[in-house]
């Protein structure tokens, strides 16, 4: 079972990628784009350009988890790089949480989109 604690270190990449990416795709982009081994035991949050679909890689020791999420209507609130050079930016597992539940990190407010049934 995938579960984070408060204490795991979330990476965002920052600029869009090409979500056919799986476990060596995504790793690849961790260790050479990102520039931070995937093995370290923290999460790694992707996104398409659309932000419609987002990826999270994960290594808990034993092996890699991909866990992905596609939106039907909507688009993830997705960070952006202020300062123009950054690759990556690291978020708390409750940013984490509430990105993926739909929740605007700029202002705390849940996205128009976001209905729970």
């Amino acid at each position: 079972m995938l579960t984070f604690n408060g204490n795991l270190k979330v990476y965002v990449a920052l600029e869009p990628c090409d979500m056919r990416k799986n476990f060596n795709g995504l790793s690849a982009i961790a260790r050479n784009h990102l520039k931070i081994d995937p093995l370290c035991g923290a999460a790694f949050l992707f996104t398409n350009k659309r932000h419609k679909l987002i990826k999270i890689l994960y290594f808990d020791g034993t092996g890699y988890w991909v866990v992905a999420k596609r939106l039907e209507r909507g688009t993830f609130s997705w960070p952006k790089d202020i300062e123009g050079d950054r690759r990556k930016l690291m978020l708390k597992p409750t940013a984490l949480a509430m990105l993926a539940d739909g929740i605007d990190l700029r202002d705390g407010l849940q996205r128009p989109w976001y209905e729970l049934r």
